[in-house]
């Protein structure tokens, strides 16, 4: 098993037991260049929020997309806008990576900024 069969195994692992919450979940995905959360509700398939290191705003506050101070920027943006949206409890998902570096500063931002997981 290479190394992204082991990463999507893991994280179908995790959406199966989020999936038994019923809650609606932030979705976390990296590049090498790039970092893209998005908060998903399961229950009616619908994306309620996303923020990447793609959109204008973040762009013009970071140098490289693909660093821990980007997903910082970006786990501060999804916070802002799952909260105006309305949702302050979400289940982290991952996506199959290790818990540390770009996640874990995207996770940490999100937190500081009012999400609860």
């Amino acid at each position: 098993m290479d190394k992204k069969q082991a990463r999507l195994r893991r994280a179908r692992k995790t959406r199966a037991r989020i999936a038994e919450l019923k809650m609606v979940r932030l979705t976390v995905y990296r590049t090498n260049g790039h970092i893209y959360a998005q908060i998903i509700d399961e229950t009616r398939s619908r994306v309620l929020a996303s923020a990447s290191t793609l959109e204008t705003e973040v762009r013009a506050g970071i140098k490289n997309g693909g660093n821990v101070e980007a997903a910082a920027l970006v786990g501060q943006r999804i916070a802002e806008k799952a909260k105006a949206a309305g949702i302050e409890k979400v289940a982290f998902d991952r996506s199959g990576f290790k818990y540390h570096g770009r996640i874990k500063a995207l996770a940490d931002a999100a937190r500081e900024n009012g999400l609860v997981f």
